[in-house]
């Protein structure tokens, strides 16, 4: 009779000196083995990764120029909705995603007032370097104060310069009533 030979899940020394440890058959094998070994994939975030380039606003602006009448698109069908729209829920939705729509709409005229202005600037330090004069940079301060300017003279022109300089004094006397004593104090 032939001589039965010990299974490899009971043999758990070495089968020479180069032969590989066996494993123990009572350990439960896992459900995702890895035959071969597979390369794991790197994640590249596109904002922070040198391959995908400089990140130059101009240049950016230009590119996704077709993306400003898509939106106004957009726009003018949530408001045709909204005027058509006849549920409470519904109307309360479509309006807030109206109202953030001109928010972004405002915050990018912002954005971009403020990039040509800065360029303006630039503008003016180059003439300057080039006329042989020492460069001069606006301190962040200054640059507010240029900003607050600007700002007073568009509201002049628009004529809401009055209602404005009022909601900041009432926001300026409800900040000086918090920093005096209360009543109940003395």
């Amino acid at each position: 009779k032939k001589a039965v030979k010990p299974s490899k899940a009971t043999v758990k020394q070495q089968q020479g000196k180069k032969g590989p440890l066996e494993m123990s058959a009572k350990k439960p094998v896992p459900f995702l083995r890895q035959v071969v070994p597979v390369r794991k994939k790197v994640q590249r975030d596109p904002r922070f990764d040198d391959l995908s380039g400089e990140y130059k606003p101009e240049i950016f602006m230009k590119t996704y120029s077709f993306l400003d009448s898509i939106k106004k698109q957009e726009k003018e069908m949530v408001q045709k909705q909204l005027k058509k729209c006849r549920n409470t829920e519904q109307k309360e939705k479509l309006q807030r995603l109206l109202n953030r729509m001109t928010q972004q709409e405002q915050a990018q005229k912002k954005q971009q007032m403020l990039r040509e202005r800065e360029l303006a600037l630039k503008r003016q330090q180059r003439e300057l370097a080039k006329q042989g004069k020492k460069p001069f940079f606006l301190k962040k301060s200054e640059k507010r104060k240029l900003e607050l300017a600007e700002k007073y003279a568009e509201l002049k022109r628009s004529g809401k310069l009055e209602s404005f300089l009022n909601k900041k004094r009432k926001r300026n006397a409800i900040k000086d009533k918090r920093h005096l004593p209360s009543q109940k104090n003395l």
